[in-house]
């Protein structure tokens, strides 16, 4: 977890690794993570939170186009399983 600093800028001792560690789980590129690590050290959140907005969306999609190939499968399971072949 990122952790504030008082003054409500991003602390930086020993807080790298975690947030490096959390972008690698999210699945984050290298370019991404190093753009992401520098926005933070240079206080840019705005730009930092559209990096990771930008990812998120990406994973959505990927979500949304699985779940319609998995929709697809439940379709022709269900008409298997009713006999109803097409």
């Amino acid at each position: 977890m990122i952790n504030k600093k008082r003054d409500g800028t991003m602390g930086s001792e020993n807080n790298d690794e975690a947030i490096i560690q959390n972008l690698v789980d999210a699945g984050c590129d290298r370019d991404t993570i190093t753009a992401f690590v520098e926005d933070i050290h240079e206080e840019k959140i705005a730009e930092g939170l559209k990096l990771l907005a930008t990812h998120r969306r990406s994973l959505l999609d990927d979500l949304h186009k699985e779940q319609r190939r998995i929709d697809c499968l439940d379709y022709l399971i269900y008409k298997m399983e009713n006999g109803q072949r097409e």
